[in-house]
Formats: C-alpha cells, structure tokens, sequence
C-alpha cells in the first residue's frame, strides 16, 4: 500500500511541474526609461512619451541594440482618432517620432522593419 501511494504522490508532482510554464527572461523586462515595455523576439521594446513625441528604446538581452537601419511607423489610437508617425533613428538605442502626444488609454503600434533581420511589430497600451 505504501508503494501505491509513493507512486500517485510522485505522479501528482510530476504532473504538475509539467504544467507549470517556466519564465524564460531574455534580458531587462522592467522599464529603464520609466516607460512601458514590451518583449517581441528576444527583443526588448521601451516606449517613453515625451513633452513633443515618444522614444522607443531597443535591448537585446539586456544590451542597448543599434537602431541603424532600422525604419518604421507609430500608429496611435486615441479612441476613434488614428494618427501615424514615422519612427527615425535618434541615437544608438533609439527611435523617435514627434509631434504626438500620448494620454491614459491610447493604444500604439509600432511597425519596424529590419528588427535583427525581421519585420518586427510591437503593441502597447498607456496606463
């Protein structure tokens, strides 16, 4: 009887550990800009509002990754109102696009091609 009971307690373990999903952390998931960060294939996305437009800072595995090459657009969604603006690089790690502004509840889509080879697309919501 002890054995039955070895075996079912094991069994229930196993199981569970099984069903458990293990965090796999690729770099920095926190923000370092104060902003609202996003993970799309191992690559960290830090959106940052400004005064007169947003920033979007790049890390791979925790490293700043260079934006050189890189192009793409910002879609703002401001309940009904749709704005768009082209994302330039604007430092090592950066990208920028002005003259939008950002409020609680806007939603932002950010289309960027050659993303470590990729066309990259990334979803944000401002809290």
């Amino acid at each position: 009887m002890e054995m039955k009971k070895w075996i079912a307690v094991t069994g229930l373990a196993v199981l569970t550990l099984l069903s458990m999903s293990p965090a796999m952390a690729h770099g920095v998931s926190k923000p370092i800009h104060g902003g609202i960060v996003q993970v799309v294939n191992d690559v960290t996305f830090e959106l940052v509002a400004e005064a007169d437009g947003v920033t979007i800072y790049l890390m791979d595995h925790g490293k700043p990754m260079s934006v050189k090459g890189i192009t793409g657009k910002i879609t703002i969604l401001q309940g009904s109102n749709k704005t768009e603006a082209e994302l330039k690089e604007a430092g090592d790690n950066k990208l920028r696009a002005t003259g939008v502004k950002l409020a609680k509840g806007d939603k932002l889509v950010a289309v960027l091609a050659k993303v470590a080879g990729k066309s990259t697309t990334v979803r944000f919501t401002v809290k």
